[in-house]
């Protein structure tokens, strides 16, 4: 009788465990499920993220592209420009005015984020900052230093849905005060990590402008986006659209990124 009695109390307390992992297992399931609708933590970093959607934007080799900047005003077109940008990396590039037939020899120089602009008949350059407005909607650092990498440090705060496009959602800090804006929030699809859209904030914390990246194709080898779309979130109804074309690889010599050379093209 008490040996049966001690199987009997043993097997209650088997029985007693059993349930309780049992009890745990569906818990934890439950959660990991619960987790996977809200959308699971990627194994990408917010660093990996914002690298991978630079490359889709812009190469990291040199280049020269086209870009035709439209700016208007609740539809009514109200300026054009043609301009051609020749980069190498983040730090070196120039921005070439081609029209208006009004600024045309027009040039930006962007070294690091040092910037000037040379004018044609003026004899020395003058020296600008990236946040300054090129044109519309667009601020010199928008064509003259367009990757992220180096000027934000990333952070992953979000992931969301949008109709069928899964995303990555970055908050983007300034490094110093020297970059084009302060803060930026950056919604990266997360099947391609190609750009999806992107909102600037200025130093006190105010939505400036947003842009939404459109139109991917094939430009200079890669699928990227050929227009961008910048909405004034100031003043209603202003936007500029961004149309690029015509991009190469090319070999660009260092020498071509100094004010001396740009000085003897005058």
């Amino acid at each position: 009788m008490a040996i049966a009695g001690a199987f009997d109390s043993t097997g209650r307390r088997c029985t007693r465990l059993l349930l309780a992992a049992l009890a745990g297992w569906s818990c934890a399931w439950q959660s990991a499920i619960a987790q996977s609708k809200k959308g699971a933590a990627p194994a990408v970093s917010a660093e990996e993220i914002l690298k991978r959607a630079d490359v889709v934007r812009f190469p990291q080799e040199g280049f020269e592209v086209g870009v035709d900047i439209r700016t208007s005003v609740n539809g009514d077109l109200k300026s054009e420009g043609v301009y051609k940008i020749l980069s190498k990396g983040n730090e070196n590039t120039l921005v070439l005015t081609l029209q208006p037939a009004s600024e045309r020899g027009q040039i930006l120089l962007m070294k690091g984020r040092d910037l000037w602009v040379f004018l044609p008949r003026v004899s020395q350059p003058v020296r600008l900052s990236l946040a300054q407005r090129f044109v519309g909607q667009v601020s010199n650092g928008d064509l003259a230093r367009a990757n992220f990498v180096g000027d934000y440090t990333p952070k992953l705060v979000a992931t969301e849905t949008v109709g069928d496009e899964s995303l990555y959602v970055l908050e983007l800090t300034a490094v110093d005060r020297g970059v084009t804006y302060q803060r930026v929030r950056y919604w990266v699809r997360q099947g391609n990590f190609w750009p999806y859209k992107a909102e600037f904030f200025s130093l006190s914390g105010r939505l400036l402008k947003t842009c939404r990246y459109e139109d991917f194709r094939r430009l200079g080898g890669v699928m990227r986006p050929t227009k961008l779309l910048m909405v004034d979130a100031i003043n209603q109804g202003e936007e500029s659209r961004l149309e690029y074309s015509e991009m190469k690889l090319r070999e660009l010599p260092d020498r071509i990124f100094t004010k001396d050379y740009l000085k003897r093209l005058q």
